[in-house]
């Protein structure tokens, strides 16, 4: 009998939910996702420090050599999420997701201008944006900058999702794709009822995907659901036959290495019974929300915890930035000191060339040859700024 995940796969398609590409690598998914948090935790990984590099070298190439440090991170953590994007469409046949900053996430314009430019370098390095989804938070301005990237061909990951409210809306917006948060859900009930655990089918997060599934089919719309953020293998299994499941690493394993038949529980031509049918505008989504403490909690709490996220990713450029940029500007300085001292162009520094005080010199002559070569004035600069940083 085959695998868990093998027969998942024949009626779902199977995402990666990492930004660690040796992961997506083994699992071999049709489409990848990732958002800040995977993305940090990628970038501690030591094999992937030559990507992170690169995007710094690059943003600062595109920044220019005055821009100050800011800047330059900035624009490296666009470069760094369409890097990590470019080297898993090498692996996966579909699609890769990739994260519109989530501190816009309650600015509409701003949403789709960074959504613009970030399909923009994908498109620089010769992908075409049936390749990407972009992922937005869903909150109602974010739902809106979505509907308008849709009219243009951006296809949209509407990320963040906890409600039926923020599914109908984006429905109604003509997103490719929503991503409902299945094991948030979960933590939050578990949370506000005390209660530690729930079967498989009253799962709280398994019921409000399968709500949002029926719903969809029975009235015709194109955007897929894309069940995510699973706390076990139960959610899963519940959820098979949903268009879409972005699963971890350690689950896409457990399921590989579990053996059984898995059965159906979502049939997209042959919905179970739903609600009537909503066409939300904004006051209508915001009441909607009032009245669902779970969705709005867990929306602020997301939006904060990838805000987060994208901060400490960025103070951690700064600090390589600061590595790479201070180790050509230390060599630089080096250089420039040796040529304004070796008067005669020999190659090395004597007391009578050395326009310093003699003090400098001996503490640079560390040989006391009475010369001071290239490596003598690196070594005694580089352990002089050692202690002023300490």
């Amino acid at each position: 009998m085959a695998n868990l995940l093998d027969q998942l796969a024949a009626m779902t398609v199977v995402v990666a939910d990492t930004g660690d590409i040796d992961a997506i690598r083994q699992f071999t998914p049709r489409d990848a996702t990732t958002n800040p948090s995977l993305i940090l935790a990628a970038a501690q990984i030591p094999a992937y420090q030559n990507l992170i590099d690169a995007s710094l070298r690059e943003s600062r190439d595109v920044c220019g050599g005055e821009a100050p440090a800011e800047e330059v991170v900035r624009e490296a953590l666009d470069e760094i999420c369409v890097t990590f994007g470019k080297e898993i469409l090498k692996i996966v046949p579909g699609r890769v997701s990739t994260e519109v900053d989530a501190r816009l996430s309650y600015d509409t314009e701003a949403t789709i201008t960074k959504a613009r430019k970030l399909i923009g370098l994908y498109r620089q390095a010769g992908i075409p944006r049936e390749r990407v989804l972009i992922k937005i938070a869903s909150t109602w301005e974010g739902i809106k900058a979505a509907e308008v990237l849709e009219k243009e061909g951006i296809h949209c990951n509407l990320t963040l999702l906890f409600s039926f409210a923020q599914a109908v809306a984006a429905a109604e917006a003509g997103v490719t794709l929503i991503s409902p948060f299945v094991g948030r859900i979960l933590d939050w009930f578990k949370k506000h009822t005390g209660r530690d655990s729930y079967p498989g089918p009253e799962d709280p997060g398994v019921v409000s995907v399968t709500q949002i599934f029926n719903y969809f089919k029975t009235y015709g719309y194109k955007t897929e659901v894309m069940g995510a953020s699973f706390r076990n293998i139960e959610e899963i299994i519940e959820l098979a036959g949903c268009d879409l499941l972005t699963i971890s690493p350690a689950l896409l394993d457990q399921l590989r290495q579990t053996q059984g038949e898995l059965n159906r529980k979502l049939n997209p031509f042959d919905p179970a019974p739903t609600e009537q049918q909503l066409h939300l505008d904004r006051p209508g989504y915001e009441a909607m929300m009032a009245q669902d403490a779970m969705a709005t909690e867990k929306l602020d709490e997301g939006i904060r915890g990838f805000s987060k996220a994208i901060e400490t990713l960025e103070a951690q450029l700064a600090h390589r930035l600061g590595e790479l940029e201070g180790a050509q500007a230390f060599q630089h300085a080096a250089q420039e000191i040796f040529l304004l001292n070796d008067l005669d162009g020999d190659g090395c520094i004597t007391r009578e060339e050395w326009l310093g005080s003699d003090a400098v010199f001996d503490a640079l002559d560390t040989d006391h040859d009475g010369r001071l070569l290239p490596a003598d004035v690196r070594g005694g600069l580089g352990a002089a700024l050692a202690i002023s940083a300490s």
